[in-house]
């Protein structure tokens, strides 16, 4: 028997993001997955190894790789609507529970109660480091469309970067810090960096 699961979550890359918005580069739920795996590991390492926090950066890794995987069903819903009101909220809350069983059914019976934690993520520490990396990867997409002179992500840009000011773990502050301001800079500047950079 063939097993559709990662098949399906391959088709995250034909998941565009962003969707209502005039965009310069388009980007798809693969990307942005890929991107928060990334700085999800980064800040959990970071909480690791500075701030001696009890935590695995792998297993927070794997969260990140599939915390839209959800979507890969029920698409990626534009932040007004889905947050639009309560009810609104709540109904795409159990939608995403719905796709995540979904998921899960493709999965060989003895392979669902390892997959089952990344599909139906709890909340918690891990959960708030994969939150802090998908907000992050949010601001730094906004940040390459005002670089393009694409005005349409202004006011994103503002809301993401206030909800980003509210997270109060040092280890986020310490990305933000450190990494942030590099995304910022051509290929030039990664390459040839000045001593005050």
């Amino acid at each position: 028997m063939a097993y559709s699961f990662f098949a399906y979550l391959s088709r995250l890359k034909l998941i565009r993001r962003w969707s209502l918005m005039r965009n310069t580069q388009p980007e798809n739920d693969a990307e942005h997955s890929l991107q928060v795996a990334m700085i999800a590991h980064a800040i959990a390492v970071i909480a690791r190894d500075r701030y001696h926090r009890d935590v695995d950066p792998e297993h927070v890794l794997s969260l990140a790789v599939y915390h839209d995987a959800t979507e890969v069903m029920t698409g990626d819903l534009p932040t007004p609507v889905k947050y639009n009101n309560e009810e609104l909220r709540g109904a795409y809350h159990r939608l995403e529970a719905l796709s995540a069983e979904r998921l899960l059914s493709l999965l060989p019976e003895d392979l669902v109660s390892a997959f089952e934690p990344y599909m139906k993520q709890a909340s918690g520490y891990e959960h708030s480091l994969v939150k802090a990396a998908d907000r992050i990867s949010a601001y730094i997409k906004c940040m390459e469309e005002q670089r393009a002179g694409n005005h349409e992500f202004d006011y994103a840009a503002e809301n993401v970067r206030r909800s980003i000011e509210t997270i109060e773990l040092p280890e986020v502050k310490d990305f933000l810090t450190e990494f942030l301001p590099a995304f910022n800079m051509t290929l030039d500047e990664l390459n040839h960096p000045t001593k005050e950079d």
